[in-house]
């Protein structure tokens, strides 16, 4: 079937002022971009994703479920915070100078479209699913057979957690929690009116799979619907609609705790029940029933929006299925680094041999699963040390550590209670390692720890030697498999020093007097990062060769967007690799002509940090310095978070750091965005050397995985000149 992309209207600048100074000053709020806004263009971007016909269908839609995510995620947490800031009476403004109030209005203006771009994408991809024979379809679409093979599953599997609730002076209007989705009803009975609701339990699934050969779902509103008579017999329906709420989940720890994870439990009962901030309907509810839901939830006009399709399309990532592969990516299998094959899967022996640095995920995240299960079996292991931010449900890390401390081995987790969402689970499976053994220490009440730390401690003949794995992403072997993240083996002596030192600050508040090499938030990441930023301005001033590249998620932090616009102003050419929000301005005459941004959107989600400095030689250079992190380059990465940036040394893992990682990403056309000065993006246009950074990772090896030498990254990235 051929396809065309879906056009929309052109997106709007994330800057709302009409005249952008031609040079702002650096007193001058328009030197920045509203990070708000920021965040929403990125999600635009995703949803983009979503009409792409390079894509697999499924995959499109997978695109579009994911955007829809995201839109509920930054209700929950980023609008949230601007409600609590108006609600407070704060009159702090944003680094772009406006007050909650113009932020809220901007963002509400911008949802509005957004969620109606959701809708027309869906729509249209509805009609290329039936193209394929597949199809969400309503009651009035059912064969005869069908419905009675409904009507058993429903009364089987549905009726009995349904909930009918009527609304009355003795039924009050219940609690609808986070992400609740519910069904509002106005009917008649014998002569009288009344208003009922049905709660549709998030544990039952969203769509329903019918038999028969043909991949036919129905959602789980319109099957509660065609059987409503089951429960409310004798009523007459007069009037229906569809609303989801969406509550304050900012979790705020703000008093004095013995027992972090008691009050990290209370916590999370109170974002339960945290104010509405949002409120969306069906466009085809009735304005009384409208009127009466916005009441009872007490809920004003701005932060209501009408659907003209189904909510939550987070939940259609239920109709994907793998009975149709080709409507699916082709499936990748990630490489095992065949150095560490070379040596008969002997972690430890590869590491001594040469530092190696893991590409996720085109390479296998079993590599440092398997550095801590052969840690925890290795009777020469004395010590394992770990960080923890986020982890998979049934992780076989935390096994691996309840498995050394069963074993006698002195084991530290250093969770983070606070990680967002994954709170609960972090308090579990904490509670799990105590059991067995393992030292559980949850870090800072009023900083996160969010860098990606293991530190092992092996006797060896009469001394001990360290071993300590450094990654920029988490270690969840799930997101490991679509997160492109770093993950550096070394047993570098100064590093491992520095990450018992970092370690000592985690668990005993213990400040190190110094670090030999590594740089940590909110030791003296900040201050390193302005640096060499400030070194590469000088080599400019003084007409030697300089350049930045970096490559994060967002960047957002002021003084750091300064530094980078001086070190432009000086004549530093800056590349930089923003997936997410970038609150920079690039290209302004006179600020930031010299800084180019472009984020990557794709199959996988870029997730790695790396920043690169020319040292008065340029980049690419053999004499770089070249940093891995998991920190962005933001002000809560920078001041309130336990973070590490580590440099990296080894020619081998340099070369493949910075010659073939960044220069692939930077060389990217196929699923890359240009940041224009206004805040909009533009799609990279494809030249005749059509060139896709993910691609080329599935298809080419890493250097320091390869079990040869080779110093030199493949000829499709020699020579490589960013040529905008």
């Amino acid at each position: 079937m051929s396809e065309q992309p879906i056009k929309h209207q052109e997106e709007a600048p994330v800057n709302t002022k009409a005249d952008i100074p031609a040079t702002p000053g650096f007193g001058d709020p328009d030197r920045f971009l509203n990070r708000e806004l920021s965040w929403l263009a990125f999600n635009r971007r995703v949803i983009e994703e979503a009409t792409n016909p390079a894509h697999p269908l499924f995959e499109r839609v997978r695109f579009l479920s994911i955007s829809a995510a995201n839109i509920n995620e930054f209700y929950m947490v980023r609008v949230a915070g601007l409600v609590a800031q108006l609600k407070a009476g704060y009159e702090t403004l944003s680094d772009d100078g406006k007050t909650a109030q113009q932020q809220l209005a901007s963002i509400s203006t911008l949802v509005a479209v957004i969620l109606e771009q959701q809708q027309e994408v869906w729509r249209t991809l509805s009609k290329q699913l039936a193209a394929e024979g597949i199809a969400v379809v309503g009651g009035k679409d059912l064969t005869e057979e069908e419905t009675g093979w409904l009507e058993s599953y429903y009364m089987q599997n549905i009726f009995p957690v349904l909930t009918p609730i009527a609304i009355d002076p003795a039924h009050p209007f219940p609690f609808i929690p986070n992400l609740g989705l519910s069904l509002v009803l106005e009917m008649e009975r014998e002569g009288e009116h009344l208003r009922a609701l049905v709660p549709l339990s998030p544990q039952i699934s969203r769509y329903t799979r019918l038999p028969g050969p043909q991949i036919r779902y129905i959602s789980l509103e319109s099957l509660v619907l065609l059987f409503l008579d089951r429960l409310f017999p004798g009523c007459k329906v007069l009037g229906n609609g569809v609303f989801r709420v969406i509550r304050d989940s900012e979790v705020a720890i703000e008093e004095e705790a013995e027992d972090l994870i008691r009050v990290v439990s209370t916590a999370l009962e109170r974002r339960r029940r945290g104010s509405v901030i949002r409120l969306t309907f069906s466009d085809n509810i009735p304005a009384e029933l409208r009127a009466f839901v916005m009441g009872e939830l007490g809920v004003s006009g701005s932060d209501v929006f009408d659907v003209s399709g189904p909510l939550g399309l987070a939940d259609l990532s239920e109709i994907i299925t793998d009975e149709r592969r080709d409507l699916l990516f082709e499936p990748y299998h990630a490489r095992y680094p065949q150095r560490v094959v070379s040596f008969g899967g002997d972690a430890f022996a590869a590491i001594r041999d040469k530092d190696l640095i893991v590409h996720h995920p085109y390479e296998s995240f079993d590599v440092v699963v398997e550095f801590l299960r052969q840690a925890a079996r290795d009777p020469a292991v004395v010590s394992i040390k770990q960080t923890f931010y986020r982890t998979s449900k049934d992780s076989p890390i935390v096994k691996a550590l309840i498995e050394a401390a069963q074993a006698g081995k002195s084991v530290t987790a250093m969770v983070e209670l606070k990680a967002r969402f994954d709170e609960e689970a972090n308090i579990r499976w904490s509670r799990d390692m105590e059991r067995a053994g393992v030292q559980v220490v949850f870090g800072f009440l009023n900083m996160k720890t969010h860098a990606k730390v293991s530190l092992v401690t092996r006797r060896e003949g009469a001394s001990l030697c360290s071993y300590v794995h450094f990654g920029t992403g988490n270690y969840h072997p799930q997101t490991a498999r679509i997160y492109t993240d770093l993950s550096l083996f070394t047993c570098d002596s100064a590093l491992c020093r520095d990450a018992a030192r970092l370690f000592n600050l985690m668990t005993g508040y213990a400040r190190p007097e110094k670090l030999e090499k590594l740089s940590a938030s909110p030791l003296n990441m900040r201050e390193t990062l302005v640096a060499l930023i400030e070194d590469e301005t000088e080599h400019a001033r003084a007409g030697r060769p300089a350049a930045i590249w970096a490559k994060m998620n967002q960047i957002t932090d002021p003084d750091i967007i300064d530094s980078l616009y001086r070190a432009s102003q000086a004549g530093v050419p800056i590349r930089l690799v923003v997936r997410g929000i970038c609150c920079l301005r690039p290209g302004v005459k006179g600020l930031s002509e010299n800084i180019e941004v472009k984020s990557i959107v794709g199959r996988f989600l870029e997730h790695s940090r790396i920043a690169c400095f020319g040292a008065g030689h340029g980049l690419p250079s053999p004499q770089a310095k070249v940093f891995i992190s998991s920190a962005d380059w933001m002000p809560r990465n920078l001041n309130w978070r336990i973070e590490a940036m580590t440099p990296i040394e080894n020619p081998t893992v340099h070369n493949q750091v910075l010659n073939e990682i960044m220069v692939a990403n930077l060389r990217d056309n196929v699923q890359s965005w240009i940041l224009q000065p206004d805040g909009t993006y533009v799609r990279e246009t494809v030249d005749d050397e059509r060139f896709s950074a993910h691609e080329y990772f599935m298809s080419h090896p890493s250097l320091s995985g390869s079990s040869h030498r080779e110093e030199h990254p493949s000829h499709v990235l020699k020579n490589f000149i960013w040529k905008r």
